[in-house]
């Protein structure tokens, strides 16, 4: 089930225009956050090259240690392109549970 994070009122999204040597270090620096649901990596025609899902709740640690071979293939395509794109997909704030009595 493909969703549109769009269309859904407990995320939003935020866009960044990235120059290639500073992806990987933005990249980490979304993951450390802890509301980053989704990184969307585009070329700078909006192309997707990348898509990263990034599940919530697990320790900040678990996830840099799964995603480090993708941070090595960022690094890689870094190198070969100046600018991207980068769709960040956040989980709101206001994200309630329903516990409202």
């Amino acid at each position: 089930m493909n969703e549109d994070p769009r269309k859904d009122k407990r995320n939003w999204i935020e866009e960044i225009e990235i120059a290639g040597d500073q992806l990987v270090v933005r990249v980490r620096e979304l993951i450390k956050q802890g509301n980053v649901r989704r990184l969307i990596i585009r070329n700078s025609e909006g192309h997707i090259l990348l898509e990263i899902p990034l599940t919530a709740g697990l320790a900040v640690g678990g996830v840099t240690t799964v995603i480090a071979p993708i941070l090595v293939a960022l690094g890689a395509m870094a190198a070969l392109i100046a600018n991207f794109k980068v769709e960040v997909v956040r989980k709101s704030d206001d994200d309630d549970d329903g516990d409202d009595v």
